[in-house]
């Protein structure tokens, strides 16, 4: 393992033991003043401040005791300042001993090297559901072939634009 591997990994560390210490400025701490955070719900806290406070709020409130657990999947060095880090790590709750498998996420995260060391960027944490992909000519497959040619012939529906 070289030294940033070892950095990411310590910083890893320290997100995961901030959040079973139930301490959101040291959870924060592990990200810039910059970052961008996705939660499993969606929502979405752009600068530290704004995700140290929803934290601090979680924390006193509906995940106090709770603890973070998981691991780094892995690191991929987008350049020698910038990486990519996929982990798992999922919230236990304190009257719970092992973790159900509905709870279990997978962030992906950006480190950046900082005068500081290493911090996160951004994290982008998602539930973990696999879905069994049905094979073109399956049943699901072309029912919904054939309700978008006949939405074609009947010139409805519209592709979804995002602002």
């Amino acid at each position: 393992m070289n030294v940033d591997d070892h950095a990411i990994r310590t910083l890893f560390d320290r997100l995961m033991r901030a959040w079973t210490d139930n301490d959101a400025v040291a959870y924060a701490d592990c990200f810039t003043e910059d970052s961008d955070y996705v939660s499993y719900d969606g929502t979405r806290a752009v600068g530290r401040m704004p995700m140290q406070e929803a934290h601090d709020r979680l924390f006193r409130g509906v995940l106090a005791g709770s603890a973070l657990v998981g691991g780094i999947e892995s690191i991929r060095y987008v350049n020698p300042d910038v990486a990519v880090i996929h982990g798992t790590a999922s919230v236990l709750m304190p009257w719970r001993s092992t973790l159900p498998k509905r709870r279990l996420s997978r962030q992906t995260l950006v480190a950046v090297r900082t005068q500081d060391g290493w911090r996160f960027t951004a994290l982008h944490n998602g539930r973990v559901r696999p879905i069994t992909i049905p094979a073109p000519d399956s049943a699901p497959s072309r029912m919904a072939q054939a309700m978008g040619r006949l939405a074609r012939g009947l010139g409805v529906g519209r592709r979804a634009t995002t602002t």
